[in-house]
């Protein structure tokens, strides 16, 4: 018997083929919008960015004539609850190993004044980051894998393209490349399954956006490598960077692998009565 490698077997496109539709609608969106920002020496803004990755999903689920709640999930009460708690786990990745730092003495903080000025504009950077990046992989592409190959080739597949994405980022080397690509990658599977488990990006959201603001807006640490002014600022003490994660931030240290890999085992254990 013959396969038809457009159609399955219920006479619809295969998903492989809406994943290919959904980067060229992408790449004729941003395409244009990186033209423009060059022309006139600007960058395209992470807000922006979102903003693009929305319309390429929402054209996407138009084509398939399903609706864009497919995705992100219906925007009620339940959906904003599940915000929250991300929020709040979010913030425990975070938190909990910074305090373990404190303890032992290992990293102390000081109050940072500019950190204050700026903080309103870094809520509103790492809202940004959170919602084009759960877009990207845990949206269209993430759920179209799902439909095709099951939950687990598809969480290992995002989880691949989401670390390849950081592998460049500032600070990727040595010891810090090692724990730093094992925690992101894990951190990709939280994000996962914290969207398998609520059907909505309402978790994956505020997981994202709180670990990190809180990681970089609050305790003032790198965020994925890149340098943040924070409420408070960091001293480190003479201890090893795979302790602290150093300026990359508590994801590049033993303490914050850890913590996302407990984490992530309680959201696998934790079931609301949803398939």
């Amino acid at each position: 018997m013959l396969i038809n490698p457009f159609l399955n077997s219920e006479r619809q496109l295969r998903n492989g083929w809406w994943i290919l539709i959904f980067f060229l609608v992408l790449a004729s969106l941003l395409v244009p919008a990186l033209i423009m920002a060059q022309q006139n020496s600007m960058d395209v803004s992470i807000g922006l960015q979102a903003v693009i990755i929305l319309l390429a999903s929402w054209i996407c689920q138009l084509l398939r004539r399903r609706p864009l709640a497919e995705l992100l999930g219906k925007f009620n009460a339940l959906w904003f609850k599940e915000l929250c708690l991300g929020g709040l786990v979010g913030s425990a990745l975070m938190l909990v190993p910074a305090l373990v730092l404190w303890i032992f003495g290992w990293v102390h903080w000081q109050w940072n004044p500019a950190g204050f000025s700026i903080f309103f504009s870094t809520v509103l950077l790492f809202a940004g980051v959170a919602l084009a990046e759960e877009l990207l992989f845990r949206g269209f592409i993430f759920q179209r894998l799902i439909a095709g190959l099951g939950q687990v080739p598809a969480q290992l597949i995002m989880a691949g393209y989401f670390l390849l994405t950081h592998l460049n980022n500032p600070g990727m080397t040595g010891e810090v490349k090692v724990l730093a690509s094992i925690n992101i990658f894990i951190a990709s599977l939280v994000f996962g399954l914290a969207f398998l488990r609520t059907k909505s990006l309402g978790m994956p959201l505020g997981l994202h956006f709180m670990a990190n603001l809180v990681q970089g807006g609050v305790l003032g640490f790198g965020v994925s490598g890149t340098d943040q002014s924070g409420l408070l600022k960091p001293v480190f003490n003479k201890v090893p960077v795979w302790l602290t994660g150093g300026q990359f931030g508590l994801e590049a240290s033993v303490l914050g692998l850890i913590c996302v890999v407990i984490i992530f085992m309680l959201i696998r254990s934790w079931d609301q009565g949803k398939p």
